[in-house]
């Protein structure tokens, strides 16, 4: 578990600090990623009093501090560093998560991750173009990805088409175990669409 992500020395004397000024007896940094695996992720370190944690998160013990990383969040923390740089001002934390927007995907990776990892690797890349891009809101429990289309999709006429060959065509290549694709997004609104 340790491998995952290293919180150096500095860093760890630093957030033990802040964490005595807390006063709280058991009192752990949490580390999660919001929006894994999207181009919005952020990676967030934050104090975590005894039961607040989540019940699958995973525990660090470090030389200086106790360490909760949500469970989802792992394959996006993979060669995460969390640092402290002294200056005169002070010092900074930094946290470096090369993996938070786009983890590494294999073959036994879990169905969301290799959808959203084709979605944003391979997919919005050409549709940003036109302003327009695509997200995975759901994986239905009879493997159907439901997908929102945003930005310059929304509206465009054209857009059961580049749905149903482009997108479904390449995530179903890619995924065979993926029934199906759906479109939640509402095409009648079309205040942003994109015409050529």
């Amino acid at each position: 578990m340790s491998e995952i992500i290293q919180i150096t020395d500095s860093a760890q004397e630093y957030l033990a600090e802040l964490l005595a000024k807390q006063n709280v007896e058991g009192i752990a940094v949490r580390i999660f990623i919001t929006q894994p695996g999207t181009p919005y992720a952020e990676t967030c370190l934050a104090y975590c009093r005894p039961g607040e944690e989540e019940p699958t998160d995973e525990r660090l013990e470090l030389d200086k501090i106790a360490v909760l990383i949500d469970k989802n969040s792992i394959p996006f923390l993979e060669e995460a560093v969390v640092d402290f740089n002294a200056d005169r001002m002070g010092g900074q934390l930094t946290i470096k998560a090369p993996n938070a927007k786009m983890p590494k995907v294999n073959a036994d990776s879990p169905l969301e991750d290799r959808v959203n990892y084709i979605l944003y690797s391979e997919i919005n890349p050409g549709l940003a173009a036109h302003g327009g891009e695509i997200k995975l809101i759901e994986l239905t429990e009879d493997q159907v990805a439901v997908l929102a289309f945003g930005g310059g999709c929304q509206g465009c006429a054209a857009v059961d088409l580049t749905l149903k060959e482009g997108v479904e065509k390449t995530l179903m290549e890619r995924i065979p175990e993926l029934a199906g694709i759906r479109d939640v997004t509402d095409h009648t609104d079309t205040t942003n669409a994109y015409y050529r």
